[in-house]
């Protein structure tokens, strides 16, 4: 299997109610109040109401969501240890 290439992380938040968001390289866990990524630049919190995730493709590093968004904030961390295995690698291991 392939390694994905790295893009450059990016982060757009329309009208806080859309965010779209490059260099993702997993989906540690999500419900309807927090969304908790792994991205190239290290562990981002997405924090919010109704939050639904509209796409995500790991191979190309790139995510969507809506909802209503109330603020992210980044740990320096680069992996994030909750529970063990992250969401995806329970869902396909």
């Amino acid at each position: 299997m392939e390694d994905r290439a790295y893009t450059n992380h990016r982060i757009v938040v329309t009208n806080r109610e859309e965010m779209a968001i490059t260099g993702v390289s997993d989906v540690v866990s999500f419900d309807e109040t927090l969304v908790v990524i792994e991205t190239d630049m290290g562990i981002l919190e997405i924090k919010g109401e109704e939050l639904h995730v509209n796409q995500l493709n790991l191979e190309s590093g790139e995510m969507s969501l809506t909802g209503d968004i109330e603020g992210i904030e980044y740990d320096d961390k680069t992996t994030y240890k909750k529970g063990g295995k992250s969401i995806i690698s329970r869902l396909f291991g």
